[in-house]
Protein backbone atom coordinates (compact mmCIF):
# COMPACT_ATOMS: atom_id res chain seq x y z
CA UNK A 1 0.00 0.00 0.00
CA UNK A 2 1.44 3.36 -1.06
CA UNK A 3 1.76 6.41 1.23
CA UNK A 4 -1.33 8.05 -0.32
CA UNK A 5 -3.57 5.05 0.43
CA UNK A 6 -2.12 4.70 3.94
CA UNK A 7 -2.99 8.37 4.48
CA UNK A 8 -6.48 7.79 3.07
CA UNK A 9 -7.25 4.94 5.48
CA UNK A 10 -5.59 6.62 8.49
CA UNK A 11 -8.65 8.85 9.03
CA UNK A 12 -10.69 5.80 10.07
CA UNK A 13 -8.41 5.13 13.07
CA UNK A 14 -10.13 7.43 15.65
CA UNK A 15 -13.55 6.01 14.69
CA UNK A 16 -12.65 2.33 14.32
CA UNK A 17 -15.33 1.07 16.77
CA UNK A 18 -18.10 3.04 15.03
CA UNK A 19 -16.79 1.94 11.63
CA UNK A 20 -16.64 -1.76 12.60
CA UNK A 21 -20.16 -1.67 14.05
CA UNK A 22 -21.34 0.20 10.95
CA UNK A 23 -19.92 -2.62 8.80
CA UNK A 24 -21.56 -5.26 11.04
CA UNK A 25 -24.90 -3.47 10.64
CA UNK A 26 -24.42 -3.23 6.86
CA UNK A 27 -23.57 -6.95 6.67
CA UNK A 28 -26.57 -7.85 8.87
CA UNK A 29 -28.98 -5.74 6.79
CA UNK A 30 -27.64 -7.38 3.60
CA UNK A 31 -28.07 -10.85 5.14
CA UNK A 32 -31.66 -10.11 6.14
CA UNK A 33 -32.56 -8.92 2.64
CA UNK A 34 -31.06 -12.18 1.30
CA UNK A 35 -33.08 -14.29 3.75
CA UNK A 36 -36.54 -12.93 2.84
CA UNK A 37 -36.87 -14.69 -0.58
CA UNK A 38 -35.76 -17.98 1.03
CA UNK A 39 -38.46 -17.68 3.69
CA UNK A 40 -41.07 -16.92 1.01
CA UNK A 41 -39.87 -20.02 -0.90
CA UNK A 42 -40.13 -22.08 2.31
CA UNK A 43 -43.71 -20.89 2.89
CA UNK A 44 -44.69 -21.56 -0.75
CA UNK A 45 -43.04 -24.97 -1.21
CA UNK A 46 -42.98 -26.52 2.29
CA UNK A 47 -45.86 -25.03 4.29
CA UNK A 48 -48.74 -24.23 1.92
CA UNK A 49 -48.85 -27.55 -0.04
CA UNK A 50 -49.16 -29.56 3.23
CA UNK A 51 -51.57 -27.31 5.13
CA UNK A 52 -52.63 -28.46 8.63
CA UNK A 53 -53.03 -27.17 12.20
CA UNK A 54 -49.29 -27.59 12.73
CA UNK A 55 -48.69 -25.59 9.54
CA UNK A 56 -50.49 -22.58 11.03
CA UNK A 57 -48.17 -22.65 14.07
CA UNK A 58 -45.13 -22.84 11.79
CA UNK A 59 -46.51 -20.06 9.62
CA UNK A 60 -46.94 -17.86 12.70
CA UNK A 61 -43.37 -18.67 13.81
CA UNK A 62 -42.01 -17.74 10.37
CA UNK A 63 -44.10 -14.54 10.42
CA UNK A 64 -42.75 -13.66 13.89
CA UNK A 65 -39.21 -14.34 12.69
CA UNK A 66 -39.76 -12.08 9.68
CA UNK A 67 -41.13 -9.30 11.92
CA UNK A 68 -38.07 -9.64 14.19
CA UNK A 69 -35.85 -9.46 11.12
CA UNK A 70 -37.64 -6.26 10.03
CA UNK A 71 -36.96 -4.70 13.47
CA UNK A 72 -33.28 -5.72 13.31
CA UNK A 73 -33.04 -4.39 9.76
CA UNK A 74 -34.62 -1.09 10.90
CA UNK A 75 -32.10 -0.78 13.78
CA UNK A 76 -29.17 -1.57 11.48
CA UNK A 77 -30.27 0.94 8.84
CA UNK A 78 -30.83 3.60 11.52
CA UNK A 79 -27.29 3.06 12.86
CA UNK A 80 -25.82 3.15 9.34
CA UNK A 81 -27.71 6.31 8.39
CA UNK A 82 -27.26 8.27 11.64
CA UNK A 83 -24.00 7.16 13.24
CA UNK A 84 -22.38 6.46 9.88
CA UNK A 85 -23.13 9.97 8.65
CA UNK A 86 -21.96 11.51 11.93
CA UNK A 87 -18.71 9.55 11.56
CA UNK A 88 -18.37 10.95 8.01
CA UNK A 89 -18.95 14.50 9.29
CA UNK A 90 -16.31 14.05 11.99
CA UNK A 91 -13.84 12.71 9.44
CA UNK A 92 -14.59 15.72 7.23
CA UNK A 93 -13.89 17.93 10.27
CA UNK A 94 -10.55 16.15 10.84
CA UNK A 95 -9.57 16.56 7.18
CA UNK A 96 -10.50 20.26 7.25
CA UNK A 97 -8.62 20.84 10.53
CA UNK A 98 -5.49 19.18 9.16
CA UNK A 99 -5.67 21.03 5.85
CA UNK A 100 -6.25 24.42 7.50
CA UNK A 101 -3.44 23.81 10.02
CA UNK A 102 -1.12 22.88 7.13
CA UNK A 103 -2.06 26.02 5.22
CA UNK A 104 -1.20 28.15 8.24
CA UNK A 105 2.36 26.85 7.94
CA UNK A 106 2.76 27.78 4.28
CA UNK A 107 4.68 30.98 3.61
CA UNK A 108 3.75 34.02 1.53
CA UNK A 109 5.45 32.37 -1.48
CA UNK A 110 2.62 29.84 -1.74
CA UNK A 111 -0.18 32.40 -1.37
CA UNK A 112 1.49 34.72 -3.89
CA UNK A 113 0.67 32.14 -6.58
CA UNK A 114 -2.78 30.98 -5.45
CA UNK A 115 -6.32 32.29 -5.77
CA UNK A 116 -8.45 32.43 -2.64
CA UNK A 117 -11.46 30.86 -4.39
CA UNK A 118 -9.42 27.83 -5.44
CA UNK A 119 -8.21 27.31 -1.88
CA UNK A 120 -11.80 27.67 -0.63
CA UNK A 121 -12.94 25.02 -3.11
CA UNK A 122 -10.42 22.55 -1.67
CA UNK A 123 -11.50 23.23 1.90
CA UNK A 124 -15.26 22.93 1.20
CA UNK A 125 -16.40 21.04 -1.93
CA UNK A 126 -13.52 18.55 -2.11
CA UNK A 127 -13.68 17.58 1.55
CA UNK A 128 -17.44 17.05 1.53
CA UNK A 129 -17.13 14.52 -1.31
CA UNK A 130 -14.24 12.76 0.44
CA UNK A 131 -16.35 12.43 3.61
CA UNK A 132 -19.25 10.97 1.58
CA UNK A 133 -16.85 8.38 0.15
CA UNK A 134 -15.47 7.59 3.63
CA UNK A 135 -18.94 6.87 4.97
CA UNK A 136 -20.79 5.30 2.03
CA UNK A 137 -17.88 3.68 0.18
CA UNK A 138 -16.98 0.72 2.46
CA UNK A 139 -20.64 0.27 3.44
CA UNK A 140 -21.83 0.06 -0.18
CA UNK A 141 -18.97 -2.25 -1.13
CA UNK A 142 -19.66 -4.60 1.81
CA UNK A 143 -23.42 -4.73 1.16
CA UNK A 144 -22.78 -5.31 -2.56
CA UNK A 145 -20.19 -8.03 -1.90
CA UNK A 146 -22.42 -9.77 0.68
CA UNK A 147 -25.39 -9.73 -1.66
CA UNK A 148 -23.37 -10.88 -4.66
CA UNK A 149 -21.71 -13.75 -2.79
CA UNK A 150 -24.86 -14.65 -0.86
CA UNK A 151 -27.06 -14.65 -3.94
CA UNK A 152 -24.43 -16.74 -5.79
CA UNK A 153 -24.45 -19.44 -3.06
CA UNK A 154 -28.27 -19.49 -2.84
CA UNK A 155 -28.70 -19.52 -6.62
CA UNK A 156 -26.25 -22.43 -6.87
CA UNK A 157 -28.41 -24.44 -4.45
CA UNK A 158 -31.50 -23.69 -6.55
CA UNK A 159 -30.04 -24.39 -9.99
CA UNK A 160 -26.34 -24.43 -10.79
CA UNK A 161 -26.77 -24.26 -14.58
CA UNK A 162 -28.81 -21.03 -14.46
CA UNK A 163 -26.41 -19.60 -11.88
CA UNK A 164 -23.38 -20.19 -14.09
CA UNK A 165 -25.20 -18.45 -16.95
CA UNK A 166 -25.83 -15.40 -14.71
CA UNK A 167 -22.32 -15.24 -13.27
CA UNK A 168 -20.58 -15.71 -16.61
CA UNK A 169 -21.35 -12.02 -17.18
CA UNK A 170 -19.64 -10.89 -13.94
CA UNK A 171 -15.92 -10.92 -15.02
CA UNK A 172 -16.77 -8.96 -18.20
CA UNK A 173 -18.83 -6.47 -16.16
CA UNK A 174 -15.99 -5.90 -13.67
CA UNK A 175 -13.42 -5.39 -16.43
CA UNK A 176 -15.82 -2.93 -18.09
CA UNK A 177 -16.38 -1.09 -14.76
CA UNK A 178 -12.62 -0.91 -14.02
CA UNK A 179 -11.84 0.55 -17.45
CA UNK A 180 -14.49 3.29 -17.29
CA UNK A 181 -13.80 4.07 -13.64
CA UNK A 182 -10.26 5.11 -14.59
CA UNK A 183 -11.60 7.30 -17.39
CA UNK A 184 -14.14 8.91 -15.04
CA UNK A 185 -11.52 9.61 -12.36
CA UNK A 186 -9.42 11.71 -14.75
CA UNK A 187 -12.53 13.54 -15.96
CA UNK A 188 -13.80 14.28 -12.44
CA UNK A 189 -10.39 15.62 -11.44
CA UNK A 190 -10.61 18.14 -14.30
CA UNK A 191 -14.12 19.07 -13.11
CA UNK A 192 -12.72 19.96 -9.69
CA UNK A 193 -10.07 22.20 -11.21
CA UNK A 194 -12.73 24.00 -13.29
CA UNK A 195 -15.01 24.39 -10.25
CA UNK A 196 -12.09 25.89 -8.33
CA UNK A 197 -11.59 28.39 -11.17
CA UNK A 198 -15.25 29.42 -10.94
CA UNK A 199 -14.95 29.87 -7.16
CA UNK A 200 -11.80 31.94 -7.64
CA UNK A 201 -13.58 34.17 -10.17
CA UNK A 202 -16.59 34.65 -7.88
CA UNK A 203 -14.36 35.48 -4.89
CA UNK A 204 -12.37 37.96 -6.98
CA UNK A 205 -15.47 39.66 -8.35
CA UNK A 206 -17.25 39.91 -4.98
CA UNK A 207 -14.10 41.15 -3.18
CA UNK A 208 -13.65 43.82 -5.82
CA UNK A 209 -17.32 44.71 -6.17
CA UNK A 210 -16.67 48.41 -5.45
CA UNK A 211 -14.11 48.57 -8.27
CA UNK A 212 -16.47 46.66 -10.59
CA UNK A 213 -19.31 49.11 -9.96
CA UNK A 214 -17.12 52.21 -10.05
CA UNK A 215 -16.02 51.28 -13.58
CA UNK A 216 -19.57 50.09 -14.50
CA UNK A 217 -17.99 46.77 -15.52
CA UNK A 218 -20.76 44.42 -14.35
CA UNK A 219 -21.17 43.15 -17.93
CA UNK A 220 -17.44 42.38 -18.16
CA UNK A 221 -17.56 40.38 -14.90
CA UNK A 222 -20.65 38.55 -16.12
CA UNK A 223 -18.86 37.75 -19.39
CA UNK A 224 -15.82 36.36 -17.50
CA UNK A 225 -18.07 34.33 -15.22
CA UNK A 226 -20.03 32.90 -18.14
CA UNK A 227 -16.78 31.93 -19.89
CA UNK A 228 -15.62 30.03 -16.79
CA UNK A 229 -19.05 28.46 -16.44
CA UNK A 230 -18.97 27.40 -20.11
CA UNK A 231 -15.56 25.73 -19.65
CA UNK A 232 -16.95 23.95 -16.60
CA UNK A 233 -19.88 22.59 -18.64
CA UNK A 234 -17.47 21.34 -21.33
CA UNK A 235 -15.47 19.57 -18.63
CA UNK A 236 -18.67 18.11 -17.17
CA UNK A 237 -19.75 16.90 -20.61
CA UNK A 238 -16.54 14.92 -20.88
CA UNK A 239 -17.04 13.25 -17.48
CA UNK A 240 -20.73 12.61 -18.21
CA UNK A 241 -19.77 10.96 -21.50
CA UNK A 242 -17.73 8.33 -19.65
CA UNK A 243 -20.36 8.10 -16.92
CA UNK A 244 -23.06 7.50 -19.56
CA UNK A 245 -20.91 4.77 -21.14
CA UNK A 246 -20.40 3.21 -17.72
CA UNK A 247 -24.04 3.40 -16.60
CA UNK A 248 -25.47 2.31 -19.97
CA UNK A 249 -23.04 -0.59 -20.16
CA UNK A 250 -23.88 -1.88 -16.68
CA UNK A 251 -27.62 -1.52 -17.40
CA UNK A 252 -27.19 -3.39 -20.70
CA UNK A 253 -25.36 -6.21 -18.89
CA UNK A 254 -28.24 -6.40 -16.38
CA UNK A 255 -30.76 -6.72 -19.22
CA UNK A 256 -28.60 -9.36 -20.92
CA UNK A 257 -28.64 -11.38 -17.70
CA UNK A 258 -32.46 -11.31 -17.67
CA UNK A 259 -32.52 -12.39 -21.34
CA UNK A 260 -30.06 -15.22 -20.65
CA UNK A 261 -32.01 -16.38 -17.56
CA UNK A 262 -35.34 -16.25 -19.42
CA UNK A 263 -34.00 -18.34 -22.32
CA UNK A 264 -32.08 -20.75 -20.08
CA UNK A 265 -35.00 -21.15 -17.65
CA UNK A 266 -37.44 -21.78 -20.52
CA UNK A 267 -35.32 -24.67 -21.75
CA UNK A 268 -34.94 -26.08 -18.22
CA UNK A 269 -38.71 -25.77 -17.47
CA UNK A 270 -39.54 -27.53 -20.75
CA UNK A 271 -37.11 -30.27 -19.76
CA UNK A 272 -38.71 -30.56 -16.32
CA UNK A 273 -35.48 -29.67 -14.51
CA UNK A 274 -36.81 -26.56 -12.74
CA UNK A 275 -40.05 -26.24 -10.77
CA UNK A 276 -42.19 -23.07 -10.93
CA UNK A 277 -41.52 -22.04 -7.32
CA UNK A 278 -37.77 -22.57 -7.75
CA UNK A 279 -37.91 -20.46 -10.88
CA UNK A 280 -39.78 -17.68 -9.02
CA UNK A 281 -37.21 -17.76 -6.19
CA UNK A 282 -34.41 -17.77 -8.71
CA UNK A 283 -35.82 -14.68 -10.42
CA UNK A 284 -36.15 -12.95 -7.03
CA UNK A 285 -32.48 -13.63 -6.35
CA UNK A 286 -31.46 -12.46 -9.79
CA UNK A 287 -33.01 -9.15 -8.81
CA UNK A 288 -31.07 -9.28 -5.51
CA UNK A 289 -27.94 -9.94 -7.55
CA UNK A 290 -28.60 -7.00 -9.88
CA UNK A 291 -29.33 -4.53 -7.03
CA UNK A 292 -25.70 -4.42 -5.76
CA UNK A 293 -24.52 -3.96 -9.33
CA UNK A 294 -26.74 -0.88 -9.60
CA UNK A 295 -25.36 0.26 -6.26
CA UNK A 296 -21.85 -0.16 -7.69
CA UNK A 297 -22.88 2.11 -10.58
CA UNK A 298 -23.67 4.86 -8.06
CA UNK A 299 -20.55 3.99 -6.08
CA UNK A 300 -18.46 4.49 -9.23
CA UNK A 301 -19.48 8.16 -9.47
CA UNK A 302 -19.15 8.61 -5.69
CA UNK A 303 -15.69 7.03 -5.71
CA UNK A 304 -14.48 9.24 -8.55
CA UNK A 305 -15.86 12.36 -6.88
CA UNK A 306 -14.38 11.46 -3.50
CA UNK A 307 -11.02 10.15 -4.60
CA UNK A 308 -10.36 12.96 -7.09
CA UNK A 309 -11.05 15.30 -4.13
CA UNK A 310 -8.62 13.29 -1.98
CA UNK A 311 -6.00 13.53 -4.75
CA UNK A 312 -6.21 17.33 -4.55
CA UNK A 313 -6.27 17.25 -0.74
CA UNK A 314 -3.19 15.00 -0.60
CA UNK A 315 -1.42 17.10 -3.24
CA UNK A 316 -1.83 20.19 -1.05
CA UNK A 317 -0.59 18.36 2.06
CA UNK A 318 2.55 17.38 0.12
CA UNK A 319 3.52 21.04 -0.35
CA UNK A 320 6.24 21.40 2.26
CA UNK A 321 6.41 24.76 4.07
CA UNK A 322 9.59 26.48 2.86
CA UNK A 323 10.01 28.42 6.13
CA UNK A 324 10.06 26.19 9.21
CA UNK A 325 11.75 26.07 12.61
CA UNK A 326 15.25 24.67 12.36
CA UNK A 327 16.23 21.84 14.75
CA UNK A 328 17.09 23.37 18.12
CA UNK A 329 15.41 26.73 17.35
CA UNK A 330 15.07 28.88 20.48
CA UNK A 331 12.29 30.78 22.18
CA UNK A 332 12.92 34.51 22.54
CA UNK A 333 12.71 35.91 26.06
CA UNK A 334 14.20 39.39 26.54
CA UNK A 335 14.60 41.26 23.26
CA UNK A 336 16.70 44.41 22.96
CA UNK A 337 15.90 44.88 19.27
CA UNK A 338 19.33 45.15 17.61
CA UNK A 339 18.99 43.97 14.00
CA UNK A 340 21.78 43.38 11.51
CA UNK A 341 21.68 42.45 7.83
CA UNK A 342 24.92 40.68 6.89
CA UNK A 343 25.54 40.38 3.13
CA UNK A 344 21.83 39.69 2.55
CA UNK A 345 20.53 38.81 -0.91
CA UNK A 346 17.00 37.84 -1.87
CA UNK A 347 15.05 36.82 -4.94
CA UNK A 348 11.44 35.66 -5.17
CA UNK A 349 10.90 31.94 -5.86
CA UNK A 350 10.66 31.23 -9.58
CA UNK A 351 12.48 34.43 -10.61
CA UNK A 352 16.09 34.94 -11.68
CA UNK A 353 16.71 38.53 -10.59
CA UNK A 354 17.78 39.56 -7.09
CA UNK A 355 15.47 42.11 -5.46
CA UNK A 356 18.13 42.72 -2.78
CA UNK A 357 21.80 42.07 -3.39
CA UNK A 358 24.56 41.92 -0.72
CA UNK A 359 22.83 44.30 1.70
CA UNK A 360 24.73 45.17 4.88
CA UNK A 361 22.92 47.14 7.57
CA UNK A 362 23.12 47.49 11.34
CA UNK A 363 20.22 48.95 13.36
CA UNK A 364 20.76 49.68 17.05
CA UNK A 365 18.18 48.68 19.65
CA UNK A 366 15.44 51.32 19.91
CA UNK A 367 16.57 53.11 16.72
CA UNK A 368 14.05 54.73 14.34
CA UNK A 369 14.99 53.78 10.76
CA UNK A 370 13.23 55.11 7.67
CA UNK A 371 13.40 53.46 4.25
CA UNK A 372 12.79 55.59 1.17
CA UNK A 373 13.32 55.24 -2.55
CA UNK A 374 11.49 54.72 -5.84
CA UNK A 375 8.86 51.98 -6.15
CA UNK A 376 10.13 48.48 -6.80
CA UNK A 377 13.57 48.78 -5.19
CA UNK A 378 12.80 46.33 -2.36
CA UNK A 379 11.75 48.44 0.65
CA UNK A 380 8.81 46.22 1.60
CA UNK A 381 10.79 43.09 0.72
CA UNK A 382 13.63 44.12 3.06
CA UNK A 383 11.17 44.56 5.94
CA UNK A 384 9.36 41.30 5.10
CA UNK A 385 12.60 39.40 5.69
CA UNK A 386 12.71 40.47 9.37
CA UNK A 387 9.65 38.42 10.46
CA UNK A 388 10.74 35.74 7.95
CA UNK A 389 7.72 36.07 5.70
CA UNK A 390 10.27 35.14 3.06
CA UNK A 391 13.61 33.39 3.52
CA UNK A 392 16.87 35.11 2.51
CA UNK A 393 18.59 33.49 -0.45
CA UNK A 394 22.01 34.65 0.68
CA UNK A 395 23.67 36.00 3.83
CA UNK A 396 21.84 36.22 7.16
CA UNK A 397 19.83 38.55 9.41
CA UNK A 398 20.47 38.59 13.16
CA UNK A 399 18.38 39.79 16.10
CA UNK A 400 20.51 40.64 19.16
CA UNK A 401 23.32 38.67 17.52
CA UNK A 402 21.19 35.55 16.95
CA UNK A 403 20.51 34.32 13.38
CA UNK A 404 16.75 34.60 12.73
CA UNK A 405 16.78 30.99 11.49
CA UNK A 406 17.82 29.88 14.98
CA UNK A 407 14.69 31.47 16.54
CA UNK A 408 11.28 29.79 16.63
CA UNK A 409 9.04 31.43 14.04
CA UNK A 410 6.11 32.02 16.40
CA UNK A 411 8.41 33.48 19.03
CA UNK A 412 10.05 35.80 16.48
CA UNK A 413 6.76 37.08 15.04
CA UNK A 414 5.31 37.68 18.50
CA UNK A 415 8.09 40.25 19.01
CA UNK A 416 7.32 42.17 15.81
CA UNK A 417 4.40 44.55 15.19
CA UNK A 418 3.40 45.29 11.61
CA UNK A 419 1.21 48.18 10.41
CA UNK A 420 0.57 48.16 6.66
CA UNK A 421 -0.89 50.60 4.17
CA UNK A 422 -3.62 48.11 3.24
CA UNK A 423 -5.13 47.44 6.66
CA UNK A 424 -6.89 44.11 7.03
CA UNK A 425 -9.73 44.10 9.55
CA UNK A 426 -11.77 40.97 10.16
CA UNK A 427 -15.56 40.84 9.93
CA UNK A 428 -16.63 41.34 13.55
CA UNK A 429 -16.66 44.01 16.22
CA UNK A 430 -14.17 46.77 16.96
CA UNK A 431 -13.29 45.01 20.23
CA UNK A 432 -12.55 41.70 18.49
CA UNK A 433 -10.33 43.40 15.91
CA UNK A 434 -8.20 45.25 18.46
CA UNK A 435 -8.02 42.18 20.70
CA UNK A 436 -6.49 40.27 17.75
CA UNK A 437 -3.20 41.82 18.90
CA UNK A 438 -3.50 39.90 22.18
CA UNK A 439 -6.41 37.43 22.41
CA UNK A 440 -5.97 37.19 26.20
CA UNK A 441 -6.32 40.95 26.79
CA UNK A 442 -9.07 42.33 29.03
CA UNK A 443 -11.62 44.90 27.84
CA UNK A 444 -9.80 47.55 29.94
CA UNK A 445 -6.51 46.75 28.18
CA UNK A 446 -8.21 46.98 24.77
CA UNK A 447 -9.65 50.41 25.67
CA UNK A 448 -6.24 51.60 26.89
CA UNK A 449 -4.62 50.49 23.61
CA UNK A 450 -7.33 52.35 21.67
CA UNK A 451 -6.66 55.50 23.69
CA UNK A 452 -2.94 55.27 22.96
CA UNK A 453 -3.76 54.94 19.24
CA UNK A 454 -6.07 58.02 19.31
CA UNK A 455 -8.98 55.68 18.44
CA UNK A 456 -11.05 55.71 21.64
CA UNK A 457 -12.96 58.90 20.80
CA UNK A 458 -14.22 57.82 17.37
CA UNK A 459 -14.98 54.29 18.66
CA UNK A 460 -17.24 55.72 21.41
CA UNK A 461 -19.08 57.71 18.73
CA UNK A 462 -19.95 54.52 16.80
CA UNK A 463 -23.53 53.18 17.21
CA UNK A 464 -22.52 50.36 19.59
CA UNK A 465 -19.10 51.62 20.66
CA UNK A 466 -16.59 48.78 20.97
CA UNK A 467 -19.32 46.26 20.08
CA UNK A 468 -20.00 47.87 16.69
CA UNK A 469 -19.78 45.38 13.79
CA UNK A 470 -17.48 46.97 11.20
CA UNK A 471 -18.24 44.79 8.16
CA UNK A 472 -15.94 42.78 5.89
CA UNK A 473 -12.47 44.37 5.90
CA UNK A 474 -13.86 47.28 7.99
CA UNK A 475 -15.82 48.82 5.10
CA UNK A 476 -17.96 50.88 7.51
CA UNK A 477 -14.90 52.85 8.71
CA UNK A 478 -12.78 55.52 7.05
CA UNK A 479 -9.17 54.88 6.05
CA UNK A 480 -7.81 56.81 9.03
CA UNK A 481 -10.11 54.95 11.45
CA UNK A 482 -9.06 51.58 10.08
CA UNK A 483 -5.42 52.57 10.38
CA UNK A 484 -5.84 53.67 14.00
CA UNK A 485 -7.50 50.34 14.84
CA UNK A 486 -4.54 48.51 13.33
CA UNK A 487 -2.18 50.66 15.44
CA UNK A 488 -4.29 49.95 18.56
CA UNK A 489 -3.90 46.26 17.75
CA UNK A 490 -0.11 46.65 17.76
CA UNK A 491 -0.22 48.72 20.99
CA UNK A 492 -2.03 45.77 22.58
CA UNK A 493 0.57 43.33 21.24
CA UNK A 494 3.32 45.54 22.72
CA UNK A 495 6.24 44.25 20.57
CA UNK A 496 9.85 45.50 20.88
CA UNK A 497 10.21 45.77 17.05
CA UNK A 498 7.89 47.73 14.73
CA UNK A 499 7.46 47.85 10.98
CA UNK A 500 5.31 50.57 9.36
CA UNK A 501 4.80 49.85 5.67
CA UNK A 502 3.64 53.17 4.11
CA UNK A 503 1.04 53.34 6.88
CA UNK A 504 -0.07 56.93 6.09
CA UNK A 505 0.42 57.16 2.33
CA UNK A 506 -3.27 56.71 1.44
CA UNK A 507 -4.67 59.09 4.09
CA UNK A 508 -5.80 62.71 3.86
CA UNK A 509 -3.81 65.37 5.73
CA UNK A 510 -6.00 65.44 8.85
CA UNK A 511 -6.10 61.63 9.16
CA UNK A 512 -2.36 61.47 8.49
CA UNK A 513 -1.67 63.91 11.31
CA UNK A 514 -3.71 61.86 13.83
CA UNK A 515 -2.24 58.54 12.68
CA UNK A 516 1.27 60.04 12.74
CA UNK A 517 0.78 61.05 16.38
CA UNK A 518 -0.33 57.47 17.18
CA UNK A 519 2.68 56.06 15.38
CA UNK A 520 5.12 58.34 17.20
CA UNK A 521 3.60 57.32 20.55
CA UNK A 522 3.99 53.67 19.58
CA UNK A 523 7.62 53.95 18.44
CA UNK A 524 9.02 55.12 21.81
CA UNK A 525 11.77 52.77 23.01
CA UNK A 526 11.17 50.32 20.16
CA UNK A 527 13.30 49.41 17.16
CA UNK A 528 11.26 50.86 14.30
CA UNK A 529 11.37 50.48 10.53
CA UNK A 530 9.24 52.95 8.57
CA UNK A 531 8.73 52.61 4.82
CA UNK A 532 7.82 56.14 3.83
CA UNK A 533 6.21 57.50 0.72
CA UNK A 534 5.68 61.00 2.13
CA UNK A 535 9.09 62.24 3.22
CA UNK A 536 7.51 64.82 5.54
CA UNK A 537 6.64 61.97 7.94
CA UNK A 538 10.26 60.88 8.49
CA UNK A 539 12.17 64.14 9.02
CA UNK A 540 12.83 63.15 12.63
CA UNK A 541 14.13 59.66 11.82
CA UNK A 542 17.53 58.92 13.41
CA UNK A 543 18.60 56.87 10.40
CA UNK A 544 17.29 57.20 6.83
CA UNK A 545 18.15 54.56 4.23
CA UNK A 546 17.75 55.46 0.57
CA UNK A 547 17.31 52.33 -1.55
CA UNK A 548 17.99 52.18 -5.26
CA UNK A 549 18.13 49.36 -7.82
CA UNK A 550 21.62 48.32 -6.66
CA UNK A 551 20.90 48.35 -2.91
CA UNK A 552 21.42 51.04 -0.25
CA UNK A 553 22.46 54.15 -2.19
CA UNK A 554 22.60 56.63 0.73
CA UNK A 555 22.11 56.71 4.49
CA UNK A 556 22.13 59.38 7.15
CA UNK A 557 19.82 61.90 8.83
CA UNK A 558 17.39 64.16 6.96
CA UNK A 559 19.78 67.15 7.11
CA UNK A 560 22.84 65.09 6.13
CA UNK A 561 21.11 63.63 3.10
CA UNK A 562 19.81 67.02 1.91
CA UNK A 563 23.30 68.44 2.25
CA UNK A 564 24.68 65.58 0.16
CA UNK A 565 22.36 66.64 -2.69
CA UNK A 566 21.94 63.07 -3.96
CA UNK A 567 18.97 60.80 -4.59
CA UNK A 568 17.21 61.70 -1.31
CA UNK A 569 17.49 65.43 -2.03
CA UNK A 570 16.12 64.79 -5.50
CA UNK A 571 13.12 62.85 -4.12
CA UNK A 572 12.53 65.58 -1.51
CA UNK A 573 12.52 68.34 -4.11
CA UNK A 574 10.06 66.38 -6.30
CA UNK A 575 7.61 66.26 -3.40
CA UNK A 576 7.95 69.78 -2.01
CA UNK A 577 8.89 72.07 -4.87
Amino acid sequence: MGPKMRKFFSYYRPYLKIFIFDMICAFTAAGISLAFPLLIRYIATDLLPNFSAATVARLLMVGAAMLAMVMVEYSCNFYITFYGHVMGAKMERDLRNELFAHMQKLSFSYYDNQKTGQIMSRITNDLFDIAELYHHGPEDLLISAAKLIGSFIILMTINSRLTLIVFSFVPVMFFFAYYYNRKMRRAFRKNRAKMAEINAGIEDSISGVRVVKSFANEDLELKKFRANNRRYVESKKNSYYYMARYYSGITAFSSLIYVAVALGASLLVLGGRVGPWDLLTFLLYVNTFLEPIKKLVNFGEQFQNGFSGFDRFYELLQIAPDIVDSPGARELTEVKGEIEFIDVSFRYPGTETDVLSHVNLKVRAGEYVALVGPSGVGKTTLCSLIPRFYEVTGGKITLDGLDLREIKLKSLRQKIGLVQQDVYLFAGTVLENIRYGNPEATVEEVIEAAKQANAHEFICALPDGYDTVIGQRGVKLSGGQRQRLSIARVFLKDPPILIFDEATSSLDNESERVVQESMEALTKNRTTFVIAHRLSTIKNAQHILVLAEDGIAEEGTHEELLARNGLYAQLYRLQFQ
